[in-house]
Order: C-alpha cells, then sequence, then structure tokens
C-alpha cells in the first residue's frame, strides 16, 4: 500500500509541473503576441522581452518532460516495446529507469547546481544591453527539471515494481499519449 501511494504522490506532483508548463505556454503566447505588435505595429524591438520568450521556452519544455515520464509521453523503441505483455513492459521501464533514466538525470542535476550557483554568484545578466537580469534563475530550472525527472523516473520504477508484484496495471494497459 506505501507502494502505491507513493507512485501516486509522485503522479500529483508530475501533473502539478505539467499544470506549470501548460500556464508557461500561456504567457509564452502572450509574450510573443506583444513582443510582435509592439515591433510591427509600434515599431519598437525589446531585447528584454525576446530573450524571455526563449526563458519561457526552456522551462515549459524541461517541466514538461517529467509530466511525459509519468504519463508514458516519453521516447521508447515502440516495435518492440508494443507487442511485449505488461510485465514485459513493466521490465524494461524498470531496466531503463535503473541504467538510463535516473542515473543521467541525477548527473546533469548535481552538475547543474553548481552552474546555476555559479551564475548566482558572479550576478551574471545577459549579455545583451537591455536583456533580462538574473539569469540564474533561468539557469537553477536546469537542475530542478532535472530532478524533478529523477522524481518521475522514481515514480516509474515504483509503478513497474507495483505490476511485477501484481498490485496494479496502471499505466500499462492502455497505449502512451499520441499527439
Amino acid at each position: 500500500m506505501l507502494l502505491i501511494t507513493l507512485e501516486r504522490g509522485i503522479t500529483r506532483f508530475s501533473n502539478f509541473l505539467g499544470v506549470l508548463s501548460t500556464v508557461l505556454f500561456i504567457v509564452l503566447l502572450f509574450n510573443v503576441f506583444y513582443d510582435v505588435l509592439m515591433r510591427y505595429a509600434f515599431n519598437d524591438v525589446s531585447i528584454a522581452m525576446q530573450e524571455l520568450e526563449w526563458h519561457l521556452y526552456a522551462a515549459i519544455f524541461l517541466l514538461g518532460i517529467p509530466y511525459g515520464i509519468q504519463h508514458g509521453g516519453h521516447v521508447r523503441v515502440d516495435l518492440i516495446y508494443e507487442n511485449l505483455s505488461i510485465r514485459g513492459k513493466a521490465w524494461v521501464d524498470l531496466f531503463g529507469c535503473v541504467f538510463f533514466l535516473i542515473p543521467f538525470t541525477l548527473l546533469v542535476g548535481y552538475y547543474g547546481v553548481g552552474f546555476a550557483h555559479e551564475a548566482y554568484a558572479l550576478g551574471e545578466t545577459s549579455g545583451d544591453p537591455g536583456g533580462l537580469p538574473y539569469r540564474w534563475i533561468i539557469k537553477a530550472v536546469i537542475p530542478f527539471a532535472f530532478f524533478s525527472m529523477t522524481i518521475s523516473g522514481l515514480g516509474m520504477l515504483i509503478r513497474c515494481i507495483n505490476v511485477l508484484r501484481g498490485v496494479s496495471e496502471e499505466g500499462f494497459s492502455h497505449p502512451p499519449i499520441q499527439h
């Protein structure tokens, strides 16, 4: 019962990041609309608004990945995976989490902390005049997102264990999200 409760808690966390990505996407749409309107209607260009577009895009992408991991939207070799039994899929996902996903995300997250800390300590800002200050904020999204991917990977790992124990088939009984 503990593993099922833990899996559901991790799913809620990943869903929250999915909602956050959605909100940031809407903010990005308004940002682009404002930037285009100002550029073509008023001949006014803002470097900060253009940089904000890239920062928002990066945050949307990075924070959306844990949601994709949790809901089966990540890349797999479906040629093999699709034809496996539920237990076979659980074994493939378990192997992928333990040997690929979790070590990689922990490694990038670990080094990302130093990357963001250095930007904070140096007071790093945009290299362009009129660009955004506080470059450490977007750099801090990198380790946060990768540690969140680790958490989602642990959720997937727990789901695999629950399937192999025979207490759940959630997440394996239907095909992945198609877009």
